[in-house]
């Protein structure tokens, strides 16, 4: 864990692994968690809960992440300080720049996965699941973000959908093909 973070993240969809545990092992596995979270470097006794924690303490690796960027979002907007004092020629903001502020925990629960300017929700990734695989899915969002023009996409989801799309389309598959295709249709 982070130093000074005294709190982490434990999402609600647990409860179905932990309902088909037995009592006992889940006891094991909720242990096993505040170990791991207090910096413990705990053992698993059973391979059944260290296979059962994997997805966990990758989700938990994801949320220390995202707490790390966003202190270090709020340490630089705490160095800009507050509004600047005004001189006589010096015009004044009728409003003042809102600080970054990922305090709500819904924002950054319901997104599956972003890099850079793009994300995509979990409802988004859910709809795309329905008629696509989960490793066709990663395997476009990976192409998405190593793409180094994907500063022109503005929606993570549609893009997705769209090289998906093309890709069940075309014979080469390449993504670099279907990104191709997608400029020339937008005229650039």
């Amino acid at each position: 864990m982070a130093k000074n973070k005294k709190s982490f993240l434990l999402y609600c969809d647990l409860v179905h692994t932990i309902e088909k545990l037995p009592n006992e092992q889940a006891g094991e596995l909720f242990k096993h968690i505040l170990r791991y979270v207090n910096d413990k470097d705990p053992e698993p006794k059973d391979l059944f809960i260290d296979v059962v924690f994997e997805p966990i303490k990758q989700q938990l690796k994801r949320d220390l992440k995202t707490y790390e960027n966003r202190a270090k979002i709020n340490r630089e907007n705490g160095l800009k300080g507050g509004r600047p004092k005004t001189q006589k020629t010096q015009s004044v903001k009728s409003k003042p720049k809102k600080p970054v502020n990922d305090n709500d925990n819904d924002i950054n629960i319901n997104i599956y996965r972003s890099f850079a300017h793009l994300s995509i929700t979990v409802d988004e990734f859910n709809k795309l699941k329905e008629d696509y695989s989960i490793s066709q899915i990663e395997n476009t969002l990976d192409a998405i973000e190593n793409f180094k023009n994907n500063k022109n996409y503005k929606s993570l989801y549609l893009t997705a959908k769209n090289w998906l799309k093309r890709e069940q389309g075309t014979s080469k598959g390449s993504y670099l093909g279907i990104h191709e295709q997608m400029m020339k249709q937008l005229g650039k």
